[in-house]
């Protein structure tokens, strides 16, 4: 029986009603999204070991980037000349041997350690220590030692900026 204010459903065309299409298109798609998907994660995974290799080498790489484009977009002029040395660092940037994390670590608390010795009477005694030794051995100390003066003289914290 009907009730009263309703009509009889009438069907004009079959494509409207859920059947075997509408299942075959909602399975299409969720197949498409699971590919995406899979496939974002496989290349999140493939680029990380690249990622890693590339952060070890951004000094190189970054010049190296800025003046080969600069080339390309300058190729018409005399400045296209910057092309020729962003390329040598582009390909000289796999050459070059990437820190180990553990260097790092290594580099970082020998930072800390020789920031301690922050009095000039300290510091004459350290370089007197350091002058006894060859400068190929103590050469790294010197390094650290002088960009924590330079760093000291602009105000800054010496950790801040460090190149490693």
């Amino acid at each position: 029986m009907m009730r009263s204010g309703r009509r009889a459903l009438v069907v004009w065309s079959q494509s409207g009603l859920p059947g075997r299409d509408a299942r075959r298109r909602l399975t299409r798609v969720r197949r498409v999204r699971r590919f995406l998907r899979t496939g974002a994660l496989l290349t999140v995974l493939r680029l990380t070991p690249v990622a890693r290799a590339i952060l070890g080498r951004w000094r190189i790489l970054l010049p190296g980037t800025v003046l080969t484009v600069a080339g390309l977009i300058l190729r018409d002029s005399l400045a296209s000349i910057v092309l020729l040395p962003g390329l040598v660092l582009l390909f000289a940037a796999p050459l070059v041997p990437a820190r180990a994390p553990a260097e790092r670590t290594w580099r970082l608390e020998l930072e800390r350690e020789l920031a301690l010795y922050s009095t000039p009477a300290h510091l004459r005694d350290l370089e007197a220590v350091l002058d006894r030794y060859p400068d190929d051995v103590t050469g790294e100390l010197r390094d650290i030692l002088a960009r924590q003066r330079l760093a000291a003289r602009d105000g800054r914290f010496p950790a801040i900026g460090s190149r490693y």
